[in-house]
């Protein structure tokens, strides 16, 4: 039997273990997440939000537009002057709001980290496939349910180490949320209709011609997983 080496499948987004995973979120997908909470009444005024994996800023920036004040940070220095920092070393001081996109790998204790240290609520943006699991659903969707799913009717497409207006995708992803405001234990599945064309604007993408720089081969492992 030949390989399957249609674009889609040859585009699924898979990362080694110790990987960075360094794909940086469409500022439309943040804004589709903004737009959402508004409408639900999470997002009053003078909130304040944690982006604990920051990258290159494409997720602060439209954070800032709604936020009365974004705390950026990464463990790895992208060039975007951003504190360096390992989210999942120590406790953290309380934000209103905890909002990013996470390795892949380290998203569970991201969001259990996230949860202990926000007072209103949590959102990761997540593979889809993030929701199955029998350790997730042991450890963190029986013990800690979100209140909202919301999964993206159109695709979201992230580049290795860069952002692009261009692309496809075979990778699907939602916005995983647990609002504190709201009744715990029940969780909505809800779809976001389709809203890039709406929601992109002039200045989002960098310049095809430089794209920003991956992080070099020596930083992939985050410090909290460094053996001595």
């Amino acid at each position: 039997m030949s390989q399957n080496r249609s674009s889609a499948v040859m585009q699924q987004r898979r990362e080694a273990h110790d990987s960075l995973d360094d794909f940086p979120t469409p500022p439309w997908a943040t804004r589709a997440l903004c737009e959402w909470l508004a409408q639900h009444g999470a997002l009053p005024a003078h909130l304040t939000c944690r982006e604990p994996a920051a990258n290159r800023g494409h997720m602060v920036a439209p954070l800032k537009e709604v936020f009365a004040s974004v705390e950026a940070s990464d463990v790895h220095d992208y060039g975007a002057g951003f504190p360096l920092a390992d989210y999942l070393m120590g406790a953290v001081g309380q934000v209103d709001w905890t909002i990013t996109n996470p390795p892949f790998r380290l998203a569970q204790p991201f969001i259990q980290q996230a949860l202990r240290s926000s007072r209103c609520g949590v959102a990761m943006i997540l593979r889809t496939a993030f929701l199955e699991g029998v350790g997730r659903h042991r450890d963190l969707f029986s013990v800690t349910p979100p209140t909202d799913i919301l999964q993206f009717s159109e695709r979201v497409v992230m580049h290795r180490g860069r952002l692009s207006a261009k692309g496809s995708s075979a990778t699907a992803y939602c916005w995983v949320v647990w609002r504190k405001t709201v009744v715990q234990g029940r969780t909505a599945f809800r779809w976001i209709a389709p809203c890039r064309a709406r929601l992109e604007r002039a200045g989002d993408y960098p310049p095809e011609a430089n794209p920003a720089p991956p992080p070099p081969e020596g930083a992939l492992l985050f410090p909290s997983e460094r053996k001595s």
